[in-house]
């Protein structure tokens, strides 16, 4: 059994693919999954499985079509996952101060998490940033700004990369790790 985390990709942002939380999660556990829990808005789903990944996110994403009307792309991570992407942040805690800095009161870092490894000439397209920094790990992409994401030819050329991915800040990675502890530690 592990602990998975379905990270919905463009649910209820700008009033498009609509989706309760609630109805969200009945959804899942009708699917016979375990220890289901969601965590803000933005269509993060905890739950146990002893699926195997490729099966079990198309599972999900047909589930999701058939229920809400409407086909949305699911990546899956596991709790081993979340906290590697954690270990390895990639940016020097000089490096996030300045960033903070640079934009108060906004969130600064955050980590694309890709379905597929994209092509290497598609990441050489990413090219360099004045004020914004990345790092490509695996599936993921450390990223850090120095303005806001909405302002950030980063966060749109990362777009371009051909691939299915969700954007998640690092406040939300690190409660969804800490999610996952308390779901570890529940009695089976």
């Amino acid at each position: 059994m592990a602990i998975y985390m379905a990270l919905l990709r463009g649910i209820n942002v700008g009033g498009n693919n609509k989706i309760k939380m609630a109805e969200l999660k009945t959804m899942f556990e009708g699917l016979g999954l375990d220890k289901v829990r969601t965590y803000i808005q933005s269509g993060n789903v905890l739950f146990v499985s002893d699926e195997e990944s490729d099966p079990l996110r198309i599972r999900l994403e047909n589930a999701i079509e058939k229920t809400f009307g409407f086909r949305i792309r699911v990546i899956l991570r596991k709790q081993t996952d979340i906290d590697r992407i954690i270990a390895r942040l990639p940016f020097s805690e000089d490096e996030i101060r300045a960033a903070a800095e640079a934009s108060p009161g906004k969130e600064v870092l955050y980590v694309a998490m890709l379905e597929e490894l994209p092509k290497p000439e598609a990441i050489a397209r990413l090219g360099t940033y004045e004020k914004d920094k990345y790092h490509v790990e695996g599936l993921e992409i450390y990223q850090l700004f120095h303005q806001s994401i909405l302002d950030s030819k980063l966060s749109v050329n990362l777009q371009k990369l051909g691939v299915a991915m969700t954007v998640r800040n690092w406040k939300t990675m690190n409660k969804l790790a800490e999610l996952c502890k308390e779901i570890e530690s529940e009695a089976p």
